[in-house]
């Protein structure tokens, strides 16, 4: 018996059975709980950008060039969104990007958020490799290799 033969037969019709059919996040997936800290008692778990080249500029084929001077991550935990792509400073002097797709379904609200990134639409989590943290995480998204001169980042 499929779940939609499940439900009709529950007396599930019209909006309730959608509803019932397009429901699909588990109870321990419906939320992030938010802890209050302080930031200065912290000790950010080392993280290792890509090994970047010599010379950022013999990168081939770049999907990204940002700006780090005039950029909007100039601050651990800052992320920016651009050509889909979530770039987020994840602690000093290293970076972060993954696609704003999320593998749960096909939407584009992934942010960076608590050292992880997160889709807003379902609360599937991610680590900094893309890779999946929760169940409505389906299988990961695409992390991109990132690297740096200290003043311009190329992810590729």
């Amino acid at each position: 018996m499929t779940r939609y033969e499940f439900l009709k037969s529950m007396g599930f019709t019209g909006a309730a059975l959608m509803a019932a059919l397009t429901s699909c996040i588990n109870q321990e997936d419906t939320y992030v709980p938010v802890a209050r800290i302080d930031a200065s008692t912290v000790t950010p778990a080392p993280v290792v950008p890509a090994t970047p080249p010599s010379n950022i500029s013999s990168i081939t084929n770049p999907i990204l060039k940002i700006d780090l001077t005039t950029s909007a991550i100039k601050n651990v935990g800052a992320y920016i969104i651009q050509s889909n792509i979530v770039v987020a400073q994840v602690s000093e002097g290293a970076y972060a990007a993954v696609t704003n797709l999320c593998s749960h379904e096909p939407k584009r609200q992934v942010i960076f958020s608590q050292g992880e990134f997160y889709c807003t639409a379902h609360g599937a989590r991610f680590d900094l490799n893309g890779g999946a943290l929760n169940s409505t995480a389906r299988g990961g998204i695409t992390a991109y290799k990132v690297a740096t001169d200290g003043k311009t980042l190329v992810v590729y």
